[in-house]
């Protein structure tokens, strides 16, 4: 890849490649490369945001994730947030923090267009994680379009909808093929979706627990 011209940053592999208003292609592929170079890791941190530690904790019947107090962090939990703060650092030295720094400001839009590329690249490679809830899934889906709809960038609710089946884990494959064959994706509302598919997380947990009981008791059987 040719340098484009008046580039002001160094070829230097110690310090990222500083974004000077212009080229803006040509240095976010240089800045990935940098990250995936330094550690693949802090570019998953750019895609999918900031790690937040959590603790389960009992709601009722239910087990819900929550954030993890300061006090209950363990030594994962701080090296993972540490990374967090390095790839944050790492992009505010590329791009330059503010006009009294030796670093020259960037233009209002091209810092919008940043933005825009990142927080769209983490809604393209959401992934719903295995034994993640409907409710956890969904709240950190609704951060990331939240966030494209303050920078002028909205999702359409049947692109939301389509992105939601589409992420579900091979496990549910004959409920999303039932939900796109008895409901009209144009008319049906995000609320009801997500309810349709708590309801169908809570049936399947229940049937987990009533074979694994089940199993127990079988295996409880054997042993006398």
């Amino acid at each position: 890849m040719t340098d484009p011209l008046n580039l002001e940053e160094g070829q230097s592999s110690h310090r990222p490649p500083r974004f000077n208003e212009y080229f803006y292609s040509w240095w976010k592929v240089r800045m990935h490369d940098y990250l995936m170079a330094e550690n693949s890791e802090l570019w998953d941190i750019v895609l999918d945001g900031p790690f937040v530690p959590t603790m389960e904790e009992k709601d009722g019947e239910k087990t819900v994730l929550i954030p993890k107090p300061r006090k209950k962090y363990d030594e994962a939990d701080k090296k993972k947030i540490e990374k967090g703060f390095k790839a944050k650092t790492l992009l505010v030295c590329g791009i330059g923090p503010d006009s009294t720094t030796e670093c020259q400001p960037v233009r209002t839009e091209q810092v919008k267009e940043f933005k825009i590329d990142m927080v769209t690249s983490r809604y393209e490679n959401f992934k719903m994680k295995e034994g993640e809830t409907i409710h956890d899934m969904f709240t950190k889906l609704s951060s990331i379009t939240n966030e494209l709809r303050s920078l002028g960038e909205p999702i359409s609710m049947t692109k939301q909808f389509i992105k939601v089946l589409r992420i579900l884990p091979k496990s549910w494959e004959s409920k999303v093929d039932a939900i796109i064959e008895a409901k009209d994706l144009k008319v049906l509302t995000m609320d009801a979706l997500i309810g349709n598919l708590k309801t169908n997380e809570m049936n399947r947990n229940y049937d987990l627990s009533k074979k694994e009981a089940k199993k127990d008791k079988s295996l409880m059987l054997k042993y006398k």
